[in-house]
Parts: structure tokens; sequence; C-alpha cells
């Protein structure tokens, strides 16, 4: 275990929902020129007879846009952790020529990893049926998703179409959350750096061990899935003491304050990416049409970014958890 943070956290990564409403600077708009770009590259790979994702950074040339890519990859490693980027003109393509570019723009930010047991590097998040027969996750149907992180450094969301009604995507800092923590009910603090069993779904017996929180390097990460806690907790016969199960109804309830999470309608062609480590993700209910291609889809990326934080031996990833295995979490 490492060193336990005593102190709140500052800085752009501490933010709240209902400080970030009020403005859009957490919008990044992009502009005709960045467009132009990311379409002439997907001319690029539609020339050499290339389909997502089955080609390379070379394939999709964007160099004139390693400015932005470098400010993406800053402000989701050491700003607020989240980006929007707004403004694809989603109409101009088909779904297949959509994904060209968004996976395009992934492998110029990092290097994507595998999402399941099949090797996906693109995930489709749709909802394909009921959540009570065993191979439908969570993400696959139009039920809530609690908040929670993927395996990964960053997750990515492109909305192709949007719900009926309702699907709004939900952020929060896990800073903020500390802080919260820290503030008002540090007794429970101590309690979220030991290690907990972490339930893998779509692996055989496979319950990694990390802390909710580690700090690390001068940097304090997140990894919180209750449901696959309890799960892991359980069958290795250690279900949660009423201590943990108070301390995790503590996180809900912060979480899900409106003053402290960020509520976001994905557009269509808005891209979302959100730091792991220091943000969590959560989807409300959505009704959705009835025709298929008419249905709420979203693409979703993980990537493994090349400034992103030494972790601790101990923590996720590092701990039985495995990227290249990595059984979507949700």
């Amino acid at each position: 275990m490492g060193m336990v943070l005593k102190e709140k956290i500052q800085g752009p990564s501490a933010w709240k929902g209902s400080e970030l409403s009020k403005d859009d600077s957490w919008i990044y708009y992009l502009s005709e020129k960045t467009i132009a770009s990311l379409e002439n590259a997907l001319e690029k790979v539609q020339g050499k007879g290339l389909k997502s994702p089955d080609f390379t950074k070379e394939d999709f040339p964007i160099e004139d846009l390693s400015d932005e890519i470098a400010y993406f990859a800053e402000e989701l490693e050491d700003g607020r952790g989240f980006l929007l980027l707004r403004g694809l003109p989603i109409d101009r393509y088909t779904d297949e020529e959509a994904s060209i570019i968004y996976y395009g723009l992934g492998l110029h930010m990092g290097i994507p990893v595998t999402q399941n047991a099949k090797g996906d590097l693109l995930g489709h998040v749709k909802n394909v049926g009921a959540l009570d027969t065993k191979k439908v996750r969570v993400y696959q149907t139009n039920s809530h998703l609690p908040y929670h992180s993927d395996l990964s450094d960053v997750v990515g969301l492109l909305s192709l179409r949007k719900a009926k009604s309702g699907g709004l995507s939900s952020l929060a800092s896990t800073a903020t959350l500390y802080n919260e923590l820290l503030e008002k009910h540090p007794e429970y603090i101590g309690l979220l750096y030991r290690p907990f069993y972490f339930d893998h779904l779509g692996v055989e017996k496979s319950q990694g061990l990390s802390p909710l929180f580690s700090y690390y390097d001068g940097k304090l990460s997140c990894r919180y899935m209750r449901k696959y806690i309890e799960s892991g907790q359980e069958k290795q016969g250690f279900p949660l003491s009423k201590v943990e199960l108070e301390a995790f109804d503590l996180i809900d309830s912060i979480l899900h304050d409106e003053n402290i999470r960020m509520d976001m309608m994905l557009e269509p062609g808005d891209i979302q990416f959100a730091n792991n480590n220091i943000v969590l993700h959560s989807r409300t209910l959505f009704e959705d049409y009835e025709e298929p291609e008419r249905r709420r889809h979203l693409l979703r990326l993980w990537l493994t970014m090349p400034n992103s934080r030494e972790l601790a031996p101990d923590f996720s990833t590092r701990s039985g958890i495995v990227k290249s295995e990595a059984a979507a979490v949700k």
C-alpha cells in the first residue's frame, strides 16, 4: 500500500458539475480546418480499401493536428480529465466512415486496447437485449449504468445516434469525491486504500485485487466498480462488511449529487474522452426507437496513453486485472 493522501486536491481535476454547467469551456469545437484534415485522412484510408479498425496510424495521416492532439492528451492527464469534441458533421458520413475518423484520431492519441475476450478494439454500445441473459452486459441494454471506471487509461465514446429520450452521459471527478470524503467523512478514507476483490466478467475465476484509491508519484487515482467489487468479494467468501457497504453508499450518494456530477447529452457527432483514473462515468436510463437502424449507438475506444501516470504496483490493471484480456467491465 502506498501513501495515504491527507490533503484536499487542488487544480482543474477537482471540478464540480454545478460550476462547469454554467459555461461551455469544457467543449472543444472542431474547426473546419481540423474537420478537413480528418476527412482527407479518411479518403487516404478508403483509397487503400481499408476499414476500421484494420488500419494503422500511418494509414491515417493527420500530422497537422499534432498540436491539438497534444492538448487533448494534456487535458486528459493533467487538466479536468475529460473532453467533449463537438462539430464533427456526422450527417456527411456513413457509420463506417465515422468509425474510420474516430479510430484514426484514437490511433494518434494513444494505443487502442482490446475491450473484451473477443479482442474488439472498437466497441459498440447499443441496446441489444434484456439484462436477464448471461451474455448481455449492461452497456448493451437501455438500463441505468452505475458510476464506474474502465480498464484503460482513457475511454472514448463517439455518438452515432442518440436515443428517443434519456441516455444522458454523466461524469464525476474522483478528486472532488475524495475532497468530499476527506472533509465530511475522513473515517472511511483508510478503508478505501485497502485492496478489494474485483470480479471480472467474461474471464473465468478472475478476481483481481485493487484498492479504490491509490496515491502514487504525486497523483491520486481511483478505480470504482461497485457491482464487481460486491461480486468479487462474495466469490472469494468475503462479502462486504456493514462498514464497507456504508462507505460505498456514501460514495454513491456523493457521485449522484447534482452539484458534483456533470450530465451531458452526447449529440450525434460528439466525441467524449475521459481519463479512467480521475473521472468516473455513468449513463441514465433511456427509451429507444423501435426501428433498429434509428436506435442509440455509440462507438467505444479504450486507449493506453503515452503521457499516462505511473500506477502503483498494487493498483487495478497491474493487480490481476489484465488489459489484454479486459472483458469490458460494464
